[in-house]
């Protein structure tokens, strides 16, 4: 299981058009073949900074979110939102070990 933590760095006064983007992304992730979870959060103290927590069964499912519809839409519609480029950072998950404990 590999969980990716994928940080953005939103212009400001674009905030909630990417929260907007990124909730339709979201919403159609965590419906994949072997996604466990897809969560969005924003920095406590800097609310133009996100976090993307993808949580895969396998690399090639992370792969495979890579070339869906919703993906390239959402990558494409936050493109020049960005005020620097977004930073994918690998993990591979320890705890929980099963699936069945993931719960969305």
């Amino acid at each position: 299981m590999i969980v990716t933590f994928v940080h953005v760095w939103v212009k400001p006064g674009m905030e909630e058009a990417f929260v907007k983007a990124s909730t339709e992304n979201h919403l159609n992730s965590i419906k994949e073949p072997g996604n466990l979870r897809f969560d969005i959060l924003r920095d406590a103290g800097n609310p133009s900074k996100f976090v993307l927590y993808e949580a895969y069964e396998s690399e090639e499912a992370a792969a495979v979110h890579k070339e869906t519809s919703h993906y390239l839409k959402w990558r494409d519609a936050v493109a020049d939102m960005m005020a620097q480029p977004r930073k994918g950072e690998k993990h591979e998950i320890v705890c929980p070990s099963d699936r069945k404990m993931w719960k969305r």
